[in-house]
């Protein structure tokens, strides 16, 4: 089946690339447009995409407040809508914002054509996506996240279902490598999604993503 698109972007010059690029893909369909976070709200109410191509700087409602009221909305829970943020912003205050508003992907907008195909169709299988060129920030902010020590079931109640399915993986001892053949997905990707289970729930390092495992009831010992 097709993937259904929406993209939007304030930039009617920039949808339209965007748009023209999707068109050459046999998989992949575009919905709608959006130039605004309202807009989106609309189309996704409407058409109920498989994946939403969300840019950062709109007027009105932006895309962190608009993928933060979508990863939100049950409803949307239900048709599973992800949200690939591409962006020509790079910085931490973009970054970080997005990712724990529930974003499951982060594309720059100097990615190469058929990186935003591919990004689009491991967003829509479940899997993760981040830009190449921010992987290494993020890994090195992540040696940095504080303790934090709230209830560890409302903790991994942020984490997508494949995020939970990595974590429960990682709290019975597995390898990224093993989980990468556990769950028949790149190591890359696996990575990307160690990295979003650490950051979503302020894990300092894997160690403490075990122990939240066993704290949040996800993993019981037997």
């Amino acid at each position: 089946m097709a993937i259904s698109v929406v993209v939007a972007d304030d930039h009617a010059l920039i949808r339209a690339g965007i748009v023209m690029l999707l068109a050459a893909q046999p998989d992949i369909i575009v919905a709608g447009e959006a130039a605004n976070g309202a807009e989106v709200l609309e189309l996704v109410d409407e058409h109920h995409p498989d994946v939403v191509l969300m840019d950062l700087r709109m007027p009105g409602l932006d895309g962190i407040e608009t993928t933060r009221r979508l990863t939100a909305d049950p409803i949307n829970g239900q048709h599973g809508t992800k949200v690939l943020v591409l962006t020509t912003f790079a910085d931490d205050e973009s970054v970080y914002p997005a990712l724990r508003a529930g974003a499951h992907g982060y594309l720059l907008k100097h990615a190469a054509p058929q990186d935003l195909a591919t990004a689009i169709r491991r967003v829509a299988g479940g899997d993760a996506w981040l830009d190449p060129s921010i992987t290494g920030g993020v890994i090195e902010r992540l040696a940095h996240v504080p303790e934090q020590a709230p209830d560890a079931g409302e903790l991994i109640t942020v984490l997508t279902p494949r995020e939970r399915e990595v974590l429960a993986l990682i709290a019975q001892g597995l390898s990224n490598r093993q989980i990468s053949e556990e769950l028949v997905v790149s190591e890359a990707t696996v990575k990307t999604h160690v990295a979003r289970v650490i950051m979503k729930t302020g894990c300092r390092d894997r160690a403490q993503v075990v122990a939240l495992a066993y704290r949040s009831g996800l993993i019981r010992v037997s």
